[in-house]
Parts: C-alpha cells; structure tokens; sequence
C-alpha cells in the first residue's frame, strides 16, 4: 500500500519522519534509508534536500522538533500561574506517552545525547529557549529573576528525567510528583520575592 504524501513536500516528510524515529531510536540509530522508508520520500531526494547528508538532516529535525515544542511550552505557560501552567505540561507530556504507548522520548533530549554536533548545538539552543520561557513566566509571577532563572534549570531539568522515568514505567507518576514538587518551590520563590 502506498504512504500518502506529505502535503508539505518530500523534504518536510524526511524532517517529520526523522523526528520520530530520533524520538523512538536516539539519533545514533536513524539512518537515511530508515527516513526514506518512513516518509516515502524518493531516494533521489535526499541530497538535493539535504546537500550536507545525514548531519544536517539530523540537525534540521532538532531544529524543528525544538520549534514545535517551544510552541507547545509557550501555550502551557499561557496558564495563570506558573503551578498551572506545570500542570498544563506534565498533562501534555503524559498524554504524549499515553498516546504513543510509551514508545517515544523527547527528541531534543534524544539530539543532546547523540552524535551529531550540529543537533547537539541545537538542542543546546532549543534548552536555553525553553529555560528562558519558564524564567520569563516565573518572574511574571513575581520572583526574583536570578532566583527564576535557577528554578527554570530545574524545572526543563527534572520534567526531562521525570519524562525518562515514567517512560520506563509506562505510568504518569513520576510526572505528577516532580509537577508537585516543582510547583511548591515555585510558590516559595514567588512568596519570598
């Protein structure tokens, strides 16, 4: 039976198709033959869309996964205050999980610990955004910046591990705790500002 066709093109597809095998296998493990296979994108395409081969393919992908989840935290942050909005992403990362049957990490994630250094700079980069956001709505809640931009570290930092660890369990909980835990010392920091 034939894929359908990306309405976006064959170079979009191989970008979409990277993305979830990076998020299934870690970057070590996608090939292009693997790409093409999942986008049904032709062979013929591969360097003319990505002349710089698999690296820049690879660094593409983190790119727009970054993008897409930026996105994704900037809605969740959208919320009232910064507990609520923890909550908006442990519930949407559960749900990712849920959906996917526990199959699938987070590919930035997947980029950092993987071999392409290019994806690793953008997941560098993808981190330093996501931080940015979770300070940014954290002294809008009123703590004091330095103090917001360290809690931001651990909040991309422990919903990272939690994500892992409920993977592994197949089960929302480690989630639900770390949100529990993050948001008290976000209510701390904004009380003692």
């Amino acid at each position: 039976m034939p894929r359908p066709k990306d309405p976006d093109g064959p170079r979009a597809a191989m970008i979409n198709s990277a993305i979830s095998l990076i998020r299934r296998r870690g970057v070590a493990a996608v090939s292009f033959t693997d790409v093409l296979q999942a986008s049904g994108a032709p062979r013929g395409s591969v360097y003319h869309h990505f002349p710089g081969g698999r690296a820049q393919l690879i660094t593409e992908a983190t790119e727009a996964a970054s993008s897409r989840i930026t996105a994704g935290v900037t809605r969740a942050l959208g919320a009232p205050r910064s507990s609520a909005a923890l909550r908006v992403l442990a519930d949407m990362l559960a749900r990712g999980l849920d959906e996917n049957d526990y199959a699938l990490g987070c590919p930035i994630a997947a980029a950092a610990l993987g071999n392409e250094p290019g994806a690793v700079a953008a997941a560098g980069s993808a981190f330093d955004s996501l931080r940015e956001l979770v300070a940014a709505k954290l002294v809008e809640d009123g703590a004091r910046p330095e103090r917001a931009r360290s809690i931001a570290l651990l909040v991309i930092s422990s919903l990272e591990g939690a994500l892992i660890v409920a993977r592994t369990e197949r089960g929302p909980a480690a989630l639900d705790t770390v949100v529990d835990e993050l948001s008290e010392i976000c209510r701390i920091a904004v009380e003692e500002a």
